[in-house]
């Protein structure tokens, strides 16, 4: 019951203060789940993949509302993630199961991610014209994001979004093909997981209540979290959220030596 409410809450929290910046709350839920629900390894990484599937549709149905849910870019990220996330939770489960080698992953993946918000909030990009990227490069791209989100437990989307961003290519445009990258390869994860944890032994099938708990307090805190974005200092919440995966970055790195 107190993991149930725990996990509720912090689905809740992280989504609203990260949903008005464009990061996917999987991101820093993931540390919540690891170091105080106390999910085990490797089940931890379906069970984030599962918060995904369940915090999405809302944002999801509000671009299908206006028309920009359906683009090219949406169907060449799908076709590079998909299969990158089953690629993902193969070695997530065979080659790296240990929870010291996947807080060194966490790790690795969250520094560059705050560093990156930090500057990006401080020195802000000149304008420069987007340039066209080849469809191969963008499916490669997406297939090498959808291995590490089958890894990490975050779908990809959040890591596709600022590099496509960053060539040039208007948010708009990116946030929902990224966003529905991120619902669908979260449920081929999960039920990739789910499949291998028929064959395998160990904690490798996702906690499926505690997944769905923390996904519907996401859920709520999204919607929240969409409706207050006109209303907070987009800087500061970069900045903490830079702050905050920088810290928990560290913590890993410490924690595994």
């Amino acid at each position: 019951m107190i993991e149930g409410l725990v996990g509720f809450g912090a689905g809740l929290l992280i989504a609203m203060f990260t949903t008005p910046v464009g990061v996917s709350g999987a991101v820093f839920l993931l540390p919540v789940q690891l170091s105080v629900l106390g999910v085990p390894s490797p089940a931890i990484t379906p069970t984030n993949l599962l918060f995904n599937v369940v915090s999405g549709p809302g944002a999801l149905m509000r671009y299908r509302r206006n028309g920009s849910l359906v683009s090219p870019l949406t169907r060449q990220l799908i076709v590079g993630t998909l299969p990158g996330v089953v690629i993902g939770a193969i070695i997530r489960v065979f080659v790296v199961p240990g929870p010291q080698v996947f807080r060194i992953l966490v790790a690795a993946f969250l520094l560059p991610l705050g560093v990156w918000l930090c500057v990006r909030t401080l020195r802000p990009e000149r304008h420069r014209p987007a340039r066209e990227v080849r469809t191969r490069t963008i499916s490669l791209l997406a297939l090498v994001v959808g291995v590490i989100g089958g890894v990490y437990g975050i779908g990809g989307g959040s890591i596709l979004g600022p590099i496509l961003v960053g060539w040039g290519m208007p948010v708009g445009y990116v946030a929902p093909a990224a966003l529905a990258s991120t619902f669908l390869t979260s449920i081929v994860g999960a039920l990739a997981y789910a499949v291998l944890a028929l064959t395998t032994s160990g904690d490798i099938a996702p906690e499926w209540l505690l997944g769905l708990v923390c996904g519907f307090g996401g859920l709520i805190g999204g919607y929240l979290g969409a409706r207050l974005q006109p209303h907070l200092p987009e800087t500061g919440l970069r900045l903490l959220l830079s702050a905050l995966a920088i810290a928990v970055a560290l913590l890993y790195v410490l924690q595994s030596l």
